[in-house]
């Protein structure tokens, strides 16, 4: 016998997810809105969140917005409620150590340090007020566990999430607040496709993993929709690796 439970585990809850309108975001609004949930999906291309919302229906809420402005943090702040968060918007520049600029340092640094640190603090802000609990999913890499070329600020910033995500589950702990961490290998995007086309960078990219699986979005996002139900109740402070074996090496 099934039970609406199963069925639906997120059924009357509120969830909201950053750099929702493509790739791993847009992958873990589908599957939330599966499970039952009400999706807060933020982006900053409207085209991409109507086209979310013509796909999963009126279970999503769009919100176009930046995470670096302040008035997507206070919007966040007021919310009446909120149980779940996939803290998932970031960016990437690959670049040689010596040859980083600071353009590319203040951009990673303010929107997958600083902006991921203000919605994390300002949907917990909002769990606390309301008492129930709730469950923060912040998106690291497997850069967070280790280094590599070419991504010395990217790793750095990720290695800060990481931190983040543990001392964030010592101090919310007492309000039954959980948070954790998805940090996933390369994932086969829209963005990353043109990669994965090239015959060599696709081998070069299997040769590193030891299932010999190239990640796709909803790979990451059934490891987040585990942390976001009740399921992983008394899982808090760490760091799930969907990464296909990479960093076991």
């Amino acid at each position: 016998m099934t039970s609406e439970t199963d069925t639906a585990p997120l059924a009357g809850r509120i969830a909201l997810v950053t750099g929702a309108g493509r790739g791993i975001g847009r992958a873990c609004v589908a599957a939330l809105v599966g499970a039952g949930a009400r999706v807060i999906a933020v982006a900053r291309t409207a085209s991409d969140l109507e086209a979310l919302r013509q796909q999963l229906g009126e279970a999503v809420e769009p919100w176009v917005g930046d995470v670096r402005d302040d008035a997507l943090i206070g919007r966040i702040r007021g919310l009446d409620r909120l149980d779940v968060l996939v803290n998932n918007a970031g960016t990437n520049k690959l670049q040689p150590l010596l040859e980083v600029d600071d353009a590319t340092l203040d951009l990673l640094l303010t929107l997958n340090v600083r902006a991921a640190f203000k919605v994390a603090q300002a949907a917990a802000s909002v769990m606390v007020a309301a008492g129930r609990g709730g469950s923060i999913v912040n998106i690291s890499s497997q850069m967070g566990h280790v280094g590599g070329p070419k991504r010395a600020v990217y790793a750095m910033t990720k290695h800060a999430i990481e931190g983040l995500t543990k001392a964030m589950a010592i101090e919310l702990g007492a309000h039954k607040i959980r948070v954790n961490a998805v940090a996933p290998t390369v994932v086969e995007t829209s963005m990353t496709k043109p990669f994965f086309e090239d015959p060599a960078y696709r081998e070069f990219a299997l040769s590193m993993v030891p299932l010999k699986e190239i990640m796709q979005p909803e790979d990451v996002a059934a490891a987040v929709l585990y942390l976001a139900c009740d399921g992983a109740r008394l899982v808090t402070g760490t760091s799930l690796r969907v990464d296909s074996g990479a960093t076991a090496q």
